[in-house]
């Protein structure tokens, strides 16, 4: 199996589409040293969420492949998520240094990237639309909250450093405004951790494709940075380590979202 779906008792279902980390052995020739280390991983994530997820009652998806191996916060077509800036694809050939993830001539064809996009993308997205499709039926109302991690400074990406953390709703169009608002308001109040709502990274496929709030469906993106709950240090080899006294300081936040974001639905 792909990934792993634990299903929860309250409308909300937590996805973390970027926390898988194992490639393919038949494919490990093909990558450079480096990237056969799934360097640029959203390291431990589900070791953060899944017990906030378990005392709230969420659904869990997690993914069991690398995003090197393909996106599962892409679009089925490779449309850039971020036109105008530099933006890594369906099945990404650069890591988030500008760096190729393959030897030479070894990147995936056509062909290749329609097989990875069937035995990987697919089945995760029907378990997602499944998921919340079981969610609306029971309550009425479903809760997308796709949790994502990057390091604090990637130049090639964007410039200078990023909030700790950013709340994406695609400008709006993902969830309704006053969900979004007492969402935004739990993350406003708190002074420990930089913040922005709809900044540098407003949600990607996911929360874009998902959230339809005119349907009862609301999706919001939690992107944050590395350094808030695991070192952050380029000279340390991946995974770098989880720090437990910094993620005890920031899961009482999280749940603090959830429990706001899950209460402003009901």
């Amino acid at each position: 199996m792909s990934f792993t779906l634990t299903r929860g008792s309250v409308p909300l279902l937590i996805s973390l589409p970027h926390v898988g980390f194992e490639i393919p052995s038949e494919l490990c020739p093909h990558y450079v040293d480096k990237a056969r280390t799934s360097a640029d991983t959203d390291w431990h994530l589900e070791r953060l969420y899944r017990p906030i997820a378990e005392r709230l009652g969420a659904s869990l998806l997690v993914p069991r492949y690398s995003r090197y191996v393909i996106d599962l916060n892409r679009p089925d077509n490779d449309a850039p998520m971020y036109p105008g800036a530099s933006n890594t694809e369906l099945c990404p050939t650069r890591d988030f240094e500008g760096q190729p993830l393959y030897h030479p001539g070894r990147e995936p064809d056509a062909a290749e990237r329609q097989r990875r996009l069937q035995l990987y993308w697919r089945p995760y997205h029907q378990a997602l639309a499944g998921e919340l499709e079981r969610l609306k039926a029971a309550h009425g109302v479903a809760l997308l909250w796709d949790g994502h991690s990057i390091e604090s400074e990637l130049p090639w990406l964007f410039e200078g450093r990023l909030p700790d953390l950013n709340l994406g709703s695609a400008s709006g169009a993902a969830c309704a405004a006053p969900i979004l608002a007492k969402v935004a308001a739990v993350l406003a109040a708190q002074t420990r951790y930089s913040q922005v709502v709809d900044g540098r990274f407003k949600g990607g496929h996911i929360t874009r494709h998902y959230g339809k709030p005119e349907h009862g469906v609301h999706a919001l993106q939690m992107e944050m940075v590395q350094a808030i709950y695991m070192l952050e240090d380029k000279r340390e080899p991946a995974p770098r380590p989880y720090l437990v006294e910094r993620a005890a300081e920031l899961s009482p936040l999280l749940e603090s979202l959830l429990k706001a974001y899950l209460g402003a639905a009901s």
